[in-house]
């Protein structure tokens, strides 16, 4: 009977060493592999997964720059700097081939005379091809490409566009002369050559584009109209006595 009676305190001491060893082998390879390693690499989605408060980046970490074609910057100041360098290499650019189209050199950029009303082209530039009649409202003063043309007097701006019907590249302009409604058109300029816009002031000589032949022109020239207080008059005259 003693011998039973020490047996079972020795049968469960087995029991529960046996359990525990099971325990432990069980949870503490569970443990140790949900612990990173200090010397393993960590991602940012594992540090994430540990604390979703903190954000870990690497040492290494650079900005990347930003590139968009012809310029490289890494920040919006030095963006914005090399597209303002860049526009404006593009305007003068822009304005070099303009100039080259045009026939600018010897004449003044502004009509010569000092009178309420002027000449459209230069003086000794043009001849006359043809004027009103004939269904024809103007006249065609013939000039060689890219002659500057002035306003005839200082005026608005009515219409400026690259194509105005028969016309072509054209500006018109609203003014009063001697206390009357006139309207001067002139027509057929170099394609990108206009120098106003609608409802721009221009004052008398001031130039509003170049001779061309848009349009329906046939030959390089100055379409050139006047119309005073609705009524249509021969442009040559109305020049020879206004114009000075």
């Amino acid at each position: 009977m003693g011998a039973r009676k020490a047996v079972k305190p020795l049968r469960s001491i087995a029991i529960f060493g046996a359990v525990g060893a099971l325990v432990a082998g069980i949870a503490l390879p569970a443990f140790a592999s949900s612990k990173p390693s200090e010397a393993a690499p960590t991602t940012l989605q594992q540090l994430a997964a540990v604390d979703a408060q903190s954000l870990v980046v690497a040492s290494q970490a650079t900005a990347a720059p930003l590139n968009r074609g012809t310029f490289s910057a890494t920040t919006p100041e030095e963006v914005a700097k090399k597209k303002a360098e860049e526009a404006a290499a593009a305007r003068a650019a822009a304005a070099s081939t303009a100039s080259a189209r045009f026939n600018t050199a010897g004449y003044a950029l502004t009509s010569p005379g000092s009178g309420e009303v002027r000449y459209p082209l230069p003086m000794g530039s043009w001849n006359v091809s043809r004027t009103v009649g004939g269904g024809h409202n103007g006249a065609d003063m013939l000039a060689p490409a890219g002659t500057p043309i002035y306003a005839a007097a200082a005026g608005v701006v009515r219409a400026s566009a690259e194509s105005i019907g028969g016309y072509g590249v054209c500006v018109m302009l609203d003014s009063v002369v001697g206390g009357q409604r006139v309207q001067t058109t002139y027509g057929h300029m170099i394609y990108g050559s206009r120098q106003v816009q609608v409802g721009q002031t221009v004052s008398a000589g001031q130039l509003i584009g170049y001779v061309g032949s848009t349009g329906r022109s046939t030959a390089n020239h100055l379409h050139f109209e006047v119309w005073i207080n609705g009524g249509l008059v021969e442009p040559m005259s109305w020049l020879s006595v206004n114009a000075g």
